[in-house]
């Protein structure tokens, strides 16, 4: 699969718009809204939304070419990303859309967004990170290694997205 950076750059704004000034979404929520974006696309679809790739780490799902699309989207003066001291030396992340976000996205890539925006852009980083650690694929994929999209087709019954028709 071939990175999309267009289009994931379009996603990630897209989200930021959507819901980046919810107090609880910094980067950990963003991370995790954009990897069930992703793997919810391509469970219904069996294609990707972004082809971008995620890998393994402690806290769940994290993007790759995050940290690029947000410096271009910061220097297109698209977004404005914010810091917040917190407790133990943390840092939260908050991301401003500045402009509308590009309308090249699909009813259905839209639709499958702002689903996963609805069902998890309400919870923490703690609790969204949780989440993320019971879906099979982040579960079957070793530490630090790439998440392969496939294993969407063995998620448990609370992640599946796709009706399956089991009278054939």
């Amino acid at each position: 699969m071939n990175f999309n950076k267009k289009k994931f750059k379009n996603v990630l704004h897209y989200i930021i718009s959507e819901c980046g000034l919810k107090s609880n979404v910094g980067k950990t929520v963003i991370f995790k809204l954009l990897y069930f974006s992703d793997f919810n696309f391509f469970e219904l679809y069996e294609k990707s939304l972004t082809n971008e790739s995620y890998r393994k780490l402690p806290r769940g799902p994290a993007p790759i070419h995050f940290d690029i699309a947000i410096t271009e989207l910061e220097n297109e003066e698209k977004i404005e990303v914010k810091t917040k001291k917190l407790p133990l030396g943390r840092v939260m992340y908050n991301y401003i859309s500045l402009k509308e976000p590009s309308s090249d996205l699909t009813l259905e890539e839209v639709s499958v967004i702002d689903e996963v925006i609805s069902e998890l852009s309400g919870m923490n980083a703690s609790q969204i990170s949780e989440y993320s650690h019971g879906d099979m694929p982040w579960r079957a994929t070793e530490d630090g290694e790439i998440i392969d999209y496939g294993f969407v087709f063995y998620r448990d019954p609370q992640y599946v997205k796709r009706v399956y028709d089991e009278s054939n």
